[in-house]
């Protein structure tokens, strides 16, 4: 009995004592549960009830520096979706997918989507979003968010940039300055029950926006207009593949204005090619600047005492260097002249025995100080170095030849950075295009004073160089860029575009000017880069310094800069004027129509006479190869033609049938005493011999043809 008494008790014990341990399990885990994780447990459960509808801050305002609007923002609905609320997908998606204009089979997906909250679509206009707010479907709200809208369209747009569905900046001060722009979005925050309801008289929260700041910038609206006129008149006289207009105030380095061509509308900046908008040429675009450098050579050699205005040189028409012969862009050269005339009338070998006295060493000290082989900080997205040969590596020939602005690259925005310093007394300012960031009650956020990299020259150094400047523009190479009323300084250049493989491409040419007003107190520094010009004129002092003259002007009458009386006018009409002229290689126009030839040879630069009758070339003086330089005229010999009329067995050149019909190419074939072996029909493909080769008068020449590819049909 006792046995069975103490086994009971034993068994209660045990009993106890689980079940004190299960309770200690269950408090601790209470413990655990309320207290150690009850904020972080608190919160899931807010979430889980809580549904969120973001709402977005409206993006600040951009403005010129006179406080005129460039940029704002609008307001517009954007669409969205609680799935768990729809209670008729099928029909509430035929409903609203054509307003939305969207695909009813993707309508219909986000809206069975298994989430809280889906976007059905964001920014629609005020018509679309009344029209489905009127069918009061269930599950369906609207929260108002901005649209960017760029008042001006196409005013400086590369500038500006332009933002993506979500507000964000893409590109232009619209990316560099997004941070400050974007504001801080605002949120709608309503409590549901675990069935996905919205509970009445339950929680509600609204945690407004924060606006974005506004962002001034150092553009002027006007000047901006005016430089878009400008361009506007370039692309219709020459039709360049690219053109850019940069104004700065070379006092302070604010850019007032800056437009290139190819333009876009920000408001629209989906339909236009990516390669439009995706880069701006006036920060990013390379080219050998050609003759406009030669202000950078002339500043470093006078301040170095390498030359003086008045040190005698003689060009006999070129400078040799090496194995190489330098040409002056005047025939026969510019025999004996000063220093002031070698910069007045842009002589090649004056420039490049400049160059060479003033050494290696030192020209590099000022190509890098002048800022050239690195960014200029001006604060766009994308901005190139250029391209310059390391030191170490340079020869005399190099030194030769990126004296006369060949051999290095740089970009536009450099270049005019570069003439600034030359303008203002000899300081290099870092190019800026923001005054100041505001808030929107317009308490200053940030200021952006004038920043000066370093000193370049002397103040006697730079003034110096802004008088040899004067005189090319007053009877120089560029009189085009005579402003009435104002004394103007500034350099022309002409310089062939290199080649994608190396070397120049034959019949490319970038033009351009860049100069500064008044000379005694510069207000305004101008770039004129046109790449590419179309129509047979593509010198600097054509085709650029013309665009100065009217743009200066305006400028200057706008912004008030007195005219300066009694200002002798050049001696010669200022639209007549001597051009440059550079080395080209002589194509070979053997063996093609009389219209083809014409056609490339006006490409390269090169005049043009006939000899003889006919339609067809059947020799060149001087031969192809040869350097000569542009403007020279090549004579084009057309007698001869038929083949009846030569005599067999003579050797003639191979043309070129490539593309060609049957009946196209056997009548060039026959025309030149040769014959015709058709393969196949369509285009001609390939061809034995090949074009180039000779072979003796009434041989035969084999050709493949094939129809063309539906992306080649002429």
């Amino acid at each position: 009995m006792k046995t069975t008494n103490i086994l009971v008790r034993r068994r209660i014990t045990v009993l106890f004592l689980l079940a004190t341990a299960f309770l200690s399990l269950i408090i601790v885990r209470l413990v655990w549960v309320q207290i150690v994780r009850g904020d972080e447990y608190r919160q899931k459960g807010i979430i889980n009830r809580m549904r969120d509808v973001p709402v977005e801050a409206k993006r600040g305002s951009i403005l010129d520096r006179n406080g005129n609007e460039l940029v704002t923002s609008v307001s517009a609905d954007s669409v969205y979706v609680v799935p768990n609320h729809i209670k008729n997908p099928d029909e509430a998606a035929a409903q609203v997918a054509p307003l939305l204009g969207m695909d009813v089979a993707k309508v219909k997906t986000i809206m069975t989507k298994k989430s809280r909250f889906e976007w059905l679509k964001r920014k629609v206009d005020f018509e679309t979003s009344q029209k489905i707010k009127d069918l009061k479907i269930e599950g369906i709200g609207f929260t108002e968010e901005s649209r960017r809208y760029y008042k001006q369209e196409t005013l400086a747009p590369h500038i500006l940039g332009f933002t993506g569905t979500d507000n964000q900046g893409l590109m232009g001060m619209e990316a560099a300055f997004d941070e400050e722009l974007k504001g801080i979005p605002g949120r709608i925050v309503i409590e549901h029950d675990a069935a996905g309801r919205e509970i009445p008289q339950a929680l509600h929260q609204y945690i407004p926006p924060t606006q974005g700041n506004n962002l001034i910038l150092t553009l002027d609206q006007t000047i901006q207009h005016f430089v878009e006129r400008e361009l506007d008149k370039i692309v219709a006289a020459h039709n360049p593949k690219m053109a850019v207009i940069i104004v700065m105030d070379p006092q302070t380095g604010e850019v007032l204005a800056l437009g290139n061509r190819p333009s876009f509308n920000p408001n629209k900046w989906r339909e236009v090619p990516q390669s439009v908008w995706d880069r701006n040429p006036a920060v990013w675009y390379n080219y050998e600047p050609g003759s406009t450098f030669k202000i950078i050579t002339a500043a470093s050699a006078l301040e170095e005492n390498a030359v003086k205005p008045s040190d005698r040189f003689f060009d006999p028409g070129y400078y040799q260097v090496a194995d190489r012969k330098i040409r002056c862009w005047k025939a026969g050269g510019h025999g004996s002249q000063s220093f002031e005339e070698v910069v007045q009338n842009s002589c090649n070998p004056g420039f490049i025995q400049t160059g060479l006295n003033l050494g290696k060493e030192k020209f590099y000290k000022y190509i890098r100080a002048f800022g050239f082989g690195q960014p200029t900080g001006i604060g766009l997205p994308g901005e190139a170095k250029g391209i310059i040969i390391p030191e170490k590596d340079a020869t005399n020939l190099n030194i030769a030849t990126m004296s006369i602005g060949q051999s290095i690259a740089v970009t536009p925005i450099q270049l005019l950075n570069a003439v600034c310093a030359v303008a203002n007394g000899g300081k290099l300012m870092k190019p800026h295009l923001v005054k100041r960031i505001e808030d929107q009650k317009g308490n200053l956020i940030k200021d952006f004073a004038p920043e000066t990299v370093r000193q370049v020259l002397s103040e006697d150094t730079a003034k110096l160089t802004s008088q040899l400047l004067e005189n090319v523009v007053f009877k120089g190479t560029g009189k085009n860029a005579f402003v009435e009323g104002y004394r103007a300084a500034g350099k022309t250049g002409t310089a062939q575009v290199v080649a994608e493989r190396g070397g120049y491409a034959s019949g490319r040419y970038v033009a351009s000017f860049t100069g500064f007003a008044p000379v005694n107190d510069p207000k305004i520094a101008v770039l004129i880069m046109i790449a590419e010009p179309q129509g047979g004129a593509y010198y600097g002092g054509v085709v650029a310094a013309p665009v100065f003259s009217p743009l200066a002007l305006d400028i200057l009458r706008y912004l008030g800069v007195p005219e300066q009386k009694n200002l002798p006018r050049p001696k010669t009409n200022p639209w007549q004027v001597e051009e440059e002229r550079i080395e080209v290689e002589v194509p070979n126009v053997v063996n093609l129509p009389l219209e083809e030839a014409q056609k490339i040879l006006r490409g390269a630069g090169l005049a043009f006479e006939t000899r003889g009758q006919g339609r067809m070339v059947y020799g060149q003086i001087p031969e192809s190869g040869a350097l000569v330089l542009t403007g020279t005229t090549v004579i084009l010999d057309l007698s001869g033609a038929g083949g009846s009329k030569t005599k067999q067995g003579e050797q003639v050149s191979v043309p070129n049938l490539k593309r060609m019909t049957i009946r196209e190419a056997g009548n060039l074939l026959e025309s030149l005493g040769l014959k015709l072996e058709p393969v196949g029909s369509g285009l001609a493909d390939t061809q034995s011999p090949a074009a180039g080769q000779k072979m003796p008068r009434g041989s035969t020449v084999k050709v493949e043809f094939k129809p063309p590819s539906p992306a080649n049909k002429p």
